[in-house]
C-alpha cells in the first residue's frame, strides 16, 4: 500500500494523541504535519507526552497545507474548528477525515455539494468505533420490527454537544426504515421539563454526561411482552483507532462526502 501523508489537527487532545500513536505504528502512514492552537514552529517530538515524530506544528491550517504536501487531513478538534478546517482542506484539494460532530443537516448538504464540486474525498465520522457502527446497523435492522424505541447515550462530562453525533446518526438510520409514531401514553405530561428527553418522530433521546465515562450508547426497543437492547461501550480511545485507520485508507478512494462509517463498513 502506498504511503499516506497525514496532517493531524488537534494532536494534543486525547483522540489526537492516540491517532499519533496509530500513525507511528502503521507502516504506510506518515505524519507530515500537525495543526495546534499553540506550539507553532515546534516539532511533535518537542512536546512532552507526544510520540517522537519529527513533524512540524502549525497554528494555521491554510499555511500548513500551503507549505506541506498532505494527502489526508485528520481533524480531531471541535465542531466549530472542524467545520472551518474541512473547507480549507477542500480549497487545497486535500482529502479530510473529520472526527468532530455537530454538523446540521443543512451543513452536511452544503458540504456534500462542495466536496462533489471539488471531487475531493471527505469522510465525517460521528463515531470511529467499529462496534458502534455495528450497533447502529443492528438498531436499523431492529427498527423494521419494533416501532417503539428510545436511545440513551452516555459520554464524559467534557463533551460539547448533546445529543451525541452517534445518537443523531442512529436516529437517522432508524427513521429511514420506521414511520413516525407518537410513543407513550396519549395524555403523557412531563412533571419536570425535559424528563422524556429530546424527541424526533416519536423517538426519545436521552443524554448522560458524567466523569469516568468515555462513549456509550444503548438503543431500547419495546414490543408486546419483550424488549430488545442493543448496546455498545468504548472503555478507552484505543477503541476508535481501527475506525480511524479504515477512514484514512478509504478516503483515498472516494470522491465526495461520506457521512458515517456505516457507509464503508460491509
Amino acid at each position: 500500500m502506498n504511503t499516506i501523508r497525514i496532517a493531524v489537527a488537534g494532536p494534543r487532545g486525547r483522540m489526537g494523541v492516540e491517532a499519533l500513536r496509530l500513525i507511528e505504528r502503521t507502516p504506510h502512514f506518515q505524519l507530515v504535519a500537525a495543526v495546534d492552537r499553540t506550539n507553532g514552529g515546534k516539532l511533535i517530538s518537542d512536546i512532552d507526552g507526544l510520540p517522537s515524530l519529527a513533524a512540524p506544528i502549525y497554528e494555521d491550517l491554510n499555511v500548513c497545507l500551503s507549505e506541506v504536501q498532505v494527502d489526508v487531513l485528520l481533524d480531531l478538534t471541535t465542531p466549530e474548528i472542524g467545520k472551518n478546517h474541512v473547507y480549507i482542506a477542500l480549497e487545497h484539494g486535500v482529502r479530510s477525515v473529520i472526527g468532530t460532530t455537530g454538523f446540521t443537516e443543512q451543513e452536511l448538504r452544503d458540504l456534500e455539494a462542495a466536496a462533489k464540486e471539488k471531487g475531493v474525498g471527505t469522510i465525517i465520522a460521528p463515531n470511529f468505533a467499529i462496534g458502534a457502527i455495528l450497533m447502529m446497523k443492528f438498531a436499523q435492522m431492529a427498527a423494521k420490527y419494533f416501532q417503539d424505541v428510545e436511545i440513551i447515550e452516555l459520554h464524559h462530562d467534557q463533551k460539547l454537544d448533546a445529543p451525541s453525533g452517534t445518537a443523531v446518526k442512529t436516529v437517522d438510520l432508524i427513521r429511514s426504515v420506521r414511520e413516525p409514531k407518537k410513543q407513550g401514553h396519549p395524555n403523557e405530561s412531563e412533571q419536570l421539563q425535559g424528563a422524556r428527553g429530546a424527541e424526533v418522530d416519536g423517538i426519545h433521546i436521552h443524554s448522560v454526561r458524567l466523569p469516568g465515562l468515555i462513549a456509550h450508547q444503548e438503543v431500547l426497543f419495546g414490543g408486546d411482552g419483550q424488549m430488545l437492547t442493543v448496546r455498545h461501550d468504548s472503555f478507552n480511545r484505543v477503541s476508535f483507532m481501527s475506525g480511524v485507520q479504515l477512514a484514512v485508507e478509504t478516503v483515498m478512494k472516494v470522491d465526495g462526502l461520506v457521512y458515517g462509517l456505516e457507509n464503508i463498513v460491509d
